[in-house]
C-alpha cells in the first residue's frame, strides 16, 4: 500500500486547510485509514481515524474543530482542519491498516 499526501501548508490562527490522501496498491475500502501529526521534539499522536465502514474516531485536541472522511471511488482519505491553532503545527502523516503503512509526511504550519 502507498500512501501520499497532500494540502499541507500555511495558514494563520482559526483558518482552515484540508489534507488528502490517496492510497494505491490495494483497495481503500477494506482499509482502516487515518491521520496522526508528530510537532518537532513531539512524539507521533494520532488525530483521527475512519473505519472501512465510516466510523470516526478523534483526538480530543481536535473535536469539533477536525473532519475525517474518506470516498472510496477516489482511494482517498482527507482531512478537514477548520479554527486551527498554532499548537496544531505539526507534520502530518496518513495512516492505513491491516499492516501498517505511513505516508511521507506534509507539513502544516499556524502561525499566530
Amino acid at each position: 500500500v502507498q500512501l501520499v499526501e497532500s494540502g499541507g501548508g500555511l495558514a494563520q490562527a482559526g483558518g482552515s486547510l484540508r489534507l488528502s490522501c490517496a492510497a494505491s496498491g490495494t483497495r481503500s475500502s477494506i482499509l482502516v485509514l487515518g491521520w496522526y501529526r508528530q510537532a518537532p521534539g513531539n512524539e507521533r499522536v494520532h488525530v483521527a481515524t475512519i473505519s472501512s465502514g465510516g466510523v470516526t474516531n478523534y483526538a480530543d485536541s481536535v473535536k469539533g474543530r477536525f473532519t475525517i472522511s474518506r470516498d472510496n471511488s477516489r482511494n482517498t482519505v482527507y482531512l478537514q482542519m477548520n479554527s486551527l491553532k498554532p499548537e496544531d503545527t505539526a507534520v502530518y502523516y496518513c495512516y492505513a491498516r491491516p499492516g501498517s503503512f505511513w505516508g511521507q509526511g506534509t507539513q502544516v504550519t499556524v502561525s499566530s
